[in-house]
């Protein structure tokens, strides 16, 4: 009969060969953890099963956890969605060029704040600055960690205890439960109201500025949603004209922002940051991992004295970029600079894919496989950018009679693949799969059906 007694002591497992192969994988300590909680709970199960796990059994479970324990959480996955700034799968993928200049940043020191001229302390708030200034014809520039930092920092340094107006029409919530009225609150200025839910008149603005003192005059661009029917408001430049002449600067948060026009590439018209500078807006805050097409980060460009004001803030050193962001920032500002950006960004690479190219890559992944069909489809920007606008693809239509099932075998492969279901079919859209994925998912695919087969 077994008993207890017979259960190895924590000392003498640690003696064993298969100890030491583990302690130098994991650790002695994590290794230590490992053996006693599956001592414990082979003491629990014994209970029940009167039945001791012999050593071999006992290391095999404590690797088992120590594998759980130590499996990282964040994973790179295919994303075959057709959605193509993906804020659940991280937004924008980097280009070659600003994944190196991170790694880089990374491997060693770097002059993130140092002046190597006068050889003495520099800032970091000067890193990709010039380059914003080239491309946005802004006066200066400022990098926090992302675009709502960015809206903080700009109503907490210019409208804190003091009143910012704002139409009711741009009242925005965007993913993750983010609502520009609670950044404003957040800020500690006060939110002054404009307007009607769906029309909002230049005369608006005039009367709330002529009634009460204003710090400032906000407009959120609503990149996630469209306000159809009967609806009106004023353009920005005859927003900026009234502030002006009460003296009153104006900030645009654009959102997801872009330095390109996308109408081009069969695309609505989405205001660019140029665009928004020209029409006079006084600082322009918007995201770096958006339609950017570059690393988590929040921008604000326009008057140099704003921006001044801005850089000394307390806040703005809460939120400051880290070195890999500005890094890998300001290589991807390069790409624009030397006019590669939808050449080497992988966003505009996806943007600008032609139909032709899609299809043809489909039919590859059709005689690799043996299996699926292409089918016409439709893929989206995402991101809180372009509501409404599709851009016009090919999908892989794989056969099966259930594809939830298969849906979810596809996420639990290596890597995880990410798809969707249409037509009570699974699909998957190249436009959103990197080419040198191609191979690695043809595998996943391939061990699937043929898993499934011989079940």
């Amino acid at each position: 009969m077994s008993d207890l007694r017979n259960l190895p002591s924590v000392d003498k497992l640690l003696n064993r060969a298969s100890a030491s192969a583990l302690i130098a994988e994991y650790g002695r300590p994590l290794t230590l953890e490992a053996l006693r909680a599956t001592l414990e709970a082979a003491r629990t199960a014994f209970k029940n099963t009167q039945q001791i796990p012999t050593e071999t059994e006992i290391f095999q479970q404590a690797e088992t956890q120590l594998q759980k324990w130590t499996a990282p959480t964040l994973h790179p996955v295919i994303n075959a969605s057709g959605v193509i700034v993906h804020t659940n799968l991280g937004r924008a993928p980097l280009s070659n060029a600003a994944m190196k200049a991170a790694s880089e940043a990374a491997l060693g020191y770097s002059n993130l704040e140092y002046d190597l001229a006068k050889g003495q302390r520099g800032s970091r708030l000067l890193h990709a600055e010039e380059m914003l200034v080239r491309l946005t014809g802004a006066e200066a520039a400022l990098v926090v960690n992302n675009n709502a930092a960015a809206v903080l920092l700009a109503l907490t340094a210019l409208a804190k205890r003091r009143r910012a107006l704002i139409a009711r029409t741009q009242l925005v919530e965007i993913g993750g439960g983010f609502r520009i009225p609670d950044v404003m609150a957040q800020s500690g200025a006060k939110l002054i109201e404009i307007g009607a839910t769906n029309r909002v008149h230049l005369s608006d603005y005039q009367q709330a500025i002529d009634e009460q003192p204003i710090a400032l005059v906000m407009r959120a661009h609503r990149s996630n949603f469209a306000i159809v029917g009967f609806h009106t408001e004023p353009e920005l430049p005859e927003i900026c004209t009234v502030a002006h002449a009460a003296g009153l600067p104006v900030v645009d948060d654009l959102g997801s922002g872009t330095l390109i026009d996308t109408a081009p590439y069969g695309l609505g018209h989405e205001p660019t940051v140029q665009e928004s500078l020209a029409a006079g807006a006084d600082l322009v805050t918007f995201s770096g991992d958006k339609l950017l097409g570059g690393p988590q980060a929040g921008i604000l460009v326009g008057r140099a004295d704003l921006i001044a004001k801005l850089k000394k803030h307390p806040l703005a050193r809460a939120l400051r970029a880290d070195k890999l962001a500005l890094a890998a920032l300001s290589a991807t500002l390069l790409h624009y600079l030397k006019d590669e950006a939808i050449r080497e960004i992988p966003v505009w690479q996806m943007i600008a894919a032609p139909e032709k190219e899609l299809h043809t890559r489909i039919l590859g992944w059709i005689a690799a496989l043996g299996v699926g069909v292409a089918i016409p489809g439709e893929s989206t920007v995402g991101g809180g950018s372009l509501p409404g606008q599709v851009l016009p693809t090919w999908l892989l239509a794989l056969p099966n009679s259930r594809p939830v099932k298969l849906l979810k075998q596809l996420r639990e492969s290596h890597p995880p693949v990410i798809a969707r279901i249409q037509d009570d079919r699974v699909v998957l859209d190249p436009r959103t799969i990197l080419p040198e994925q191609d191979e690695i998912l043809l595998q996943a695919i391939l061990g699937i059906f043929n898993a499934n087969a011989a079940n």
